[in-house]
């Protein structure tokens, strides 16, 4: 057993959670001994995204009752670089849907692949009609 376990950190909107994002964090956890989740705040999503739909308490709750998080965790910001300057993660976990991932100065990076299939802007948009 290794002396120190490998901290990994993803992070996540988690409005209208589905699929997607379960087996986005069962993937990020095969790769660590413990799996924290940035969600991120309105004002951070808003940086890049619509309001989301769910009330951040809410999405906060809901992903830190999933199985494969350890601990959950506010992001402020889209980015994750913040949050990394705190938690020093061994692994840092982008998706393949960010242009350009973030860097990780106290360990490595990896892709995980995206879930184009499951989206909460695709469900919403169904609810809506227009798909």
């Amino acid at each position: 057993m290794r002396k120190n376990p490998v901290i990994g950190y993803a992070y996540v909107v988690g409005d209208i959670l589905h699929f997607g994002h379960i087996q986005h964090l069962r993937n990020c956890k095969v790769f660590c001994d413990k799996l924290v989740v940035g969600v991120l705040t309105d004002r951070a999503t808003m940086e890049k995204k619509p309001r989301p739909i769910i009330s951040f308490n809410e999405r906060f709750l809901m992903v830190g009752e999933l199985k494969s998080v350890d601990v959950v965790v506010a992001q402020d910001t889209y980015t994750p670089k913040y949050n990394c300057r705190i938690i020093k993660p061994d692994v840092l976990f982008e998706s393949e849907s960010h242009p350009a991932p973030c860097k990780n100065p106290y360990g490595r990076v990896l892709v995980m692949p995206y879930f184009p299939n499951q989206s909460s802007t695709k469900i919403k948009d169904k609810i809506r009609g227009q798909s």
